[in-house]
């Protein structure tokens, strides 16, 4: 009960949030990445669950088409930031290249590499167009992983979430692990850090990125006792967190 208390006065926040965009004309952009099956969908559920769809919008981006793979790799991308005013959240984006594309060998080793020479300037340019940028990486246990994609598969409610990628999840985990960390270490800028969030269980996860992002970013009247509450679920991604906190 508690809660589901402190997440409705969080969907408040969140309400106040985008008023302060919509007035100032901000630019904000969250870009949410994991492991399969480890809450993206749910996350921006409950995160836009108030918000005005006329001022936020979500993009999950599918396979890249012909003429898009032979387009610079951030040109696809580009034509979804957002505008003065606008609330945009990805669910999964450019770091596409460093994960599951780098596992399943859709990309040449070549394009990886370039991938972290140019990611850096491509972020650099962002927050200089003034854009927010705000990065999440959930994470989730094997176990976990293994329980949520069975639930996905019986469930009939899910089934447009099933894909042939899901199964080499589990038989790629240390894969998985290795690009994620690889990833987060080189990635992990000063103008546009990463946060992991412990999501192996769903609800707790959700408040404490939503007060955790409600922390980081400037509205007025802002609750700052409700969302300075430290859940322990959220930290940066520096080497340390990343060698003693990650699954």
């Amino acid at each position: 009960m508690k809660r589901k208390k402190t997440l409705h006065q969080l969907y408040v926040e969140l309400v106040k949030l985008q008023k302060e965009i919509i007035s100032s004309g901000l630019k904000l952009l969250i870009i949410l990445e994991g492991r399969d099956a480890a809450g993206k969908d749910g996350t921006i559920k409950e995160i836009t669950k108030h918000l005005s769809p006329r001022e936020t919008r979500i993009v999950a981006l599918g396979k890249p088409s012909d003429r898009e793979e032979h387009e610079w790799y951030f040109q696809r991308f580009s034509e979804h930031m957002p505008a003065s005013g606008e609330f945009v959240l990805f669910n999964r984006s450019w770091y596409n290249r460093a994960g599951v594309e780098k596992v399943m060998g859709f990309c040449t080793d070549k394009e990886y590499k370039s991938f972290f020479k140019d990611v850096e300037l491509f972020e650099k340019m962002l927050i200089d167009a003034e854009i927010i940028i705000l990065k999440y990486y959930l994470d989730i246990s094997k176990e976990e992983q293994k329980r949520r994609l069975k639930d996905r598969r019986k469930n009939p409610l899910k089934q447009w979430k099933v894909s042939p990628v899901d199964k080499q999840a589990q038989k790629r985990w240390k894969d998985y692990s290795e690009a994620r960390n690889v990833m987060l270490l080189k990635t992990n800028f000063k103008h546009a850090p990463w946060f992991v969030v412990n999501a192996e269980e769903k609800k707790p996860a959700h408040v404490a990125l939503i007060s955790h992002l409600l922390k980081r970013l400037k509205y007025r009247k802002k609750n700052k006792k409700l969302v300075s509450h430290n859940y322990g679920l959220v930290y940066p991604a520096t080497p340390e967190n990343i060698n003693e906190k990650l699954y």
